[in-house]
């Protein structure tokens, strides 16, 4: 360290200060958001809450760092912010350290909460801390169920038998959306299928709308997630082909894509593990064979059934189909890489032009019929490539020489006209299965009746609380612990008063989290999920943050559950979130952080050593929110430094406060004014490392002006409540300290944004630089104003050009006034 930073940094001590303001922030609660007498407009910033496993790591410290620069700058404009926090507290994580503990789950979950409710305090999250909640506790997860049933009512909640996604280590069903890779998404167990009565949310009847919606969020939200959404909903448009099946009264229905190309289908494939091919395979010379096939499906993950590089295989059932364009028997074969719960599980076979249907037919010997002839392109049943372009129809009868558009308009009329075939619309979206076979979670509000079959639990029973867990074995054994729980499992039917049984599973978490940023409204009602009334103020969510590892499972939800409440007449919007950051991780060494990998970075060491203020700067300095941050390229200590000097200029300002800044050096001020405007536009464009950047420069000013004898100047005092202001969205712990310094009462925090005087923003001139060839020839001073030809002719003037260029002509000259001219020679 230089004797210069010695004397600029001394005395400055992130200990003490979080030990002296903490405390006066608990008394004065600047944060508070709940007063109806409130004036201010009213603006919703939300974090993604978080789960209770151990204390806040480094990516916890990242994203409340970014998050609260958001909430606490909206206040300084003068909003009344609301910034909940709460803990999405269900969950596999709490049950199966409670089990390898010996220990009841809520005891761990309460206590991590209380845990992390400490650091964030200490982190100075600028929370409003009488909105605080739990989903694990009865008051919240009572209206989980109340909401379940609301859409029981409706149709949007029911029963059924399915194949589902099974995890083999967890012992319990995920939903599609869980399983990443043919894998779970938590456990990183392979998925394989199970086949069990399950609860589903009718999530496709929205599927238009979740769709269709997008366009609400376009510009507000990353392109990126708005893209994985589209392509999770998968909405695609084609024609539903009726196949009658020898032997069979009813035809099987298929969709596709393609309905031109059903000339070309030469079998039929349905999938191994449905109803329909055990159906099928009854019966015939081939039941023997197609059981121990069944066998060995059931036995294979999905990831592996999808696999390009796999060898296909297969049983033929001895069963045909009849092609409904050409009368054509196609021979049926029972495969894996057809899955049952898409579609009807069943599927017309056109090798030629798609290439799981090719390797098939060439692993059977099964014909292949071109029927799209593409200009260059080999035969398929050749090649073992099959075409997919658009080329023009032939070996299809009435449609030879049709383009493709024009063929699927006239196939798809034949088939009307026959009544076997019409147009449709078809989604990858599949209906969101809730239902879970473990304890720690929102038991779901159904007793089974012999007599009267499903019956709701009655509002005024609600909530239907957890059973204790002592005495349940919560081991995962394939069905739920609640199950064991005699004594509150069985109780009297609400409707005939007879014997019934409560639902033993319990909801998917994310059903949890799915409408949580409403509860905080108010989070202890007792009499509504949340006030309607306060909704209208309130929401939707200004700005949400989080990482976008939830941006299919949770958004996709939230956004559903919304267009529910919309259509109950709850809510007045359909879309939740107007506005989403989303942050990268927290890396070390390019690689994630992870104890296995020796590269693991504890934020309580880091905070000891720096101060919860250079951490929060660190991260927000460290570069554009939503890319990760490399632990290994940044510099808290350094970020600790820089406080210290801004502490410092604070505390050598001399001028009294309420002087008039206008008697003071005007190149300070000008320095002072475009730091704020450039901060201003840099935090709302999520810029916030630029933000950092401006302040820091400005530091630099007044360290300078105070060290050739400007302590005194009302400017540098200007400069110095405005470092204050700024850093208050950052290290709040010294900008408070700062602003007790220069003068003020507590809080900095609502102290306002400092406003911009025009006239000092102005620029008289800009550096213009000249590039030839790519590379920096010259500089140029011009004006802001400068017209796109007079730049032009200035650069091609200037020295630095003409000696490049060496009389030559340029072949072209790239303008972009007024601080650009790229000349290419």
């Amino acid at each position: 360290m230089h004797a210069s930073d010695d004397r600029t940094t001394a005395g400055y001590d992130p200990d003490q200060l979080q030990e002296k303001w903490l405390p006066v922030w608990d008394e004065i609660q600047p944060f508070r958001s709940g007063d109806p007498a409130d004036p201010r407009p009213k603006k919703y910033i939300l974090d993604m809450f978080p789960y209770p496993s151990g204390d806040l790591h480094m990516g916890h410290a990242e994203a409340y760092a970014l998050g609260d620069v958001l909430a606490r700058y909206w206040v300084q404009r003068g909003f009344n912010v609301m910034h909940p926090i709460g803990w999405d507290a269900f969950g596999l994580p709490a049950e199966n350290a409670a089990i390898k503990r010996g220990v009841d789950p809520a005891g761990w979950t309460y206590e991590n909460i209380e845990q992390q409710k400490a650091s964030m305090r200490r982190y100075a999250c600028s929370f409003d801390w009488d909105r605080v909640l739990n989903t694990c506790d009865p008051e919240y997860y009572r209206w989980n169920q109340w909401l379940f049933l609301r859409m029981f009512e409706r149709g949007l909640a029911y029963r059924k038998d399915s194949q589902v996604n099974w995890c083999p280590n967890d012992q319990t069903v995920l939903a599609n959306e869980q399983v990443v890779d043919g894998r779970c998404e938590r456990c990183d167990a392979v998925v394989t299928k199970k086949k069990l009565t399950q609860w589903y949310l009718r999530i496709t009847d929205y599927a238009d709308r979740l769709l269709d919606d997008m366009a609400q969020l376009e510009g507000a939200w990353p392109e990126k997630v708005l893209l994985m959404q589209r392509n999770w909903i998968g909405r695609s448009t084609g024609a539903e082909v009726e196949f009658a099946i020898e032997g069979r009264d009813e035809p099987v229905t298929v969709y596709t894509t393609r309905p031109d190309t059903l000339y070309g289908a030469t079998f039929f494939v349905v999938a191994a593990d449905s109803d329909l091919a055990a159906e099928l395979a009854a019966d015939t010379p081939a039941a023997e064979e197609f059981a121990a096939y069944l066998e060995e499906v059931r036995q294979t993950s999905e990831l592996d059934r999808l696999a390009t590089d796999r060898d296909k295989t297969g049983v033929f059932l001895h069963r045909y189909a009849v092609n409904p364009v050409n009368g054509e028997k196609l021979p049926i074969w029972a495969s894996d890489y057809v899955l049952a719960d898409y579609g009807t599980g069943a599927i017309m076979a056109v090798p030629a032009h798609d290439q799981r249907d090719l390797d098939f037919a060439r692993a059977f010997n099964l014909p292949v019929r071109t029927v799209v002839a593409v200009a260059d392109v080999d035969d398929p049943g050749e090649s073992g490539v099959a075409t997919s372009g658009d080329g023009v129809m032939v070996n299809s009868g009435p449609l030879d020489g049709m383009a493709k558009v024009e063929a699927i308009d006239r196939i798809i009329a034949v088939l009307e006209e026959r009544g076997t075939g019409r147009p449709a619309v078809n989604y990858r979206l599949r209906d969101w299965l809730i239902s879970r076979q473990r304890y720690w979670g929102t038991p779901i509000p159904i007793i089974h009746c012999p007599d009267c079959g499903e019956v709701p639990v009655p509002d005024d029973q609600l909530p239907v609380r957890l059973p204790a867990a002592e005495g349940l074995d919560l081991k995962p054994k394939g069905s739920s612990p609640l199950g064991a729980a005699t004594a509150w499992r069985e109780v009297a039917c609400p409707r005939c008063g007879g014997p019934g049984q409560r639902d033993p599973d319990t909801m998917d978490t994310f059903v949890d989290s799915s409408w949580y940023f409403l509860r905080f409204l108010d989070p202890h009602d007792d009499t509504q999920p949340f006030d309607v009334a306060a909704a209208k103020e309130w929401l939707p969510v200004d700005q949400y943050v989080g990482g976008v590892t939830h941006a299919i499972l949770h958004l996709l939800y939230a956004r559903f559950f919304t267009k529910v409440l919309y259509d109950m007449g709850q809510v007045d919007f359909t879309e939740p979130f107007t506005r989403l950051l989303n942050q990268g991780m927290v890396v070390m060494g390019g690689s994630a952080m992870s104890k296995s990998r020796g590269n693991l970075v504890r934020l309580s060491d880091e905070l000891a050593v720096n101060g919860v203020d250079a951490i929060r700067l660190t991260m927000v300095f460290a570069g554009p929110p939503e890319d990760d941050v490399d632990w290994a390229d940044v510099s808290p200590a350094g970020a600790k430094r820089f406080l210290a000097r801004a502490w410092r200029v604070a505390r050598d300002v001399t001028s009294a406060p309420g002087s008039d800044p206008a008697t003071g050096d005007r190149a300070v001020r000008q320095a002072t004014h475009r730091a704020v405007q450039d901060a201003t536009t840099a935090v709302e464009s999520f810029r916030f490392n630029v933000a950092v950047a401006r302040t820091m420069e400005l530091v630099n000013v007044l360290r300078k002006a105070i060290d050739s004898g400007g302590a005194d100047d009302p400017a540098v005092r200007e400069g110095a409540e405005a470092v204050a202001v700024l850093l208050s969205l950052s290290a709040p712990y010294t900008a408070e300290d700062m602003w007790q310094a220069l003068g003020h009462e507590p809080s900095v925090a609502r102290a306002g944004w400092p406003e911009v005087d025009p006239a000092l923003v102005a620029r008289d001139e800009v550096t213009c630089v000249v590039q030839v060839g790519g590379k920096v020839r010259g500089r140029l001073q011009v004006s802001p104003d400068v017209t796109e030809d007079e730049l032009r002719d200035l650069a091609l003037a200037s020295d630095a050009a003409v000696a490049a260029l060496q009389g030559g002509e340029p072949r072209r000259v790239i303008v972009r006034p007024p601080k650009l001219v790229n000349i290419v020679p």
